[in-house]
């Protein structure tokens, strides 16, 4: 199936999860992760997406209220549509936000770092495949900003649903290590 016939597919499925739904397997996915990072305790800088609330992403706010509460070191980024660039933020907790133009959550107060000490990037998506190919907005904001990084982190998706068998990808395209599904934890 074509990227963007697949696109077209997981945004729906996204738009008929009613809030409530997706709260709760947000709960679940972060539940998962914290588990998850149970067993990687050398895993302490974590960049974490927020959730673009319009395209019915994974609800992160509560997952970075625990990582915090853990005392790891969180991240996020800020993008820039003229470069499509993403500019690694140290994320202070609490903070307060607002949304961009594209109806990204941007803290008020932030610093720009280098993203040197980043170990794991956590991924949105739409969908994502059993080789760890994912499928997100077709922008590229992700493939870049991993390769910006200039070293090598643990790429884990987080996503609503279970694997397609196959997406197709391109040369370009960063592909996941794991991904967390309310059913399980991938491994690629």
């Amino acid at each position: 199936m074509e990227k963007s016939e697949l696109r077209k597919i997981y945004k729906s499925k996204r738009k008929h999860l009613e809030t409530g739904k997706r709260l709760i397997i947000s709960r679940i996915i972060t539940d998962k992760l914290l588990t998850f990072l149970e067993l990687h305790l050398e895993i302490k800088h974590i960049h974490v997406f927020l959730p673009i609330e319009k395209l019915g992403e994974i609800n992160t706010f509560e997952l970075v209220d625990r990582l915090a509460s853990k005392k790891y070191h969180l991240y996020t980024s800020v993008s820039d549509f003229v470069t499509g660039a993403m500019e690694t933020i140290e994320l202070d907790v609490p903070f307060s936000y607002e949304l961009d133009s594209y109806g990204i959550p941007v803290p008020h107060h932030y610093h720009v770092v280098d993203g040197n000490a980043v170990q794991m990037v956590l991924i949105p998506l739409l969908a994502y495949d059993l080789e760890g190919n994912r499928l997100g907005y077709g922008k590229g904001f992700y493939d870049r900003f991993l390769e910006s990084l200039g070293h090598e982190v643990i790429k884990v998706g987080l996503s609503f649903f279970p694997p397609e068998k196959s997406i197709p990808a391109e040369e370009h395209d960063v592909r996941l290590d794991f991904c967390i599904s309310p059913e399980q934890i991938y491994s690629f």
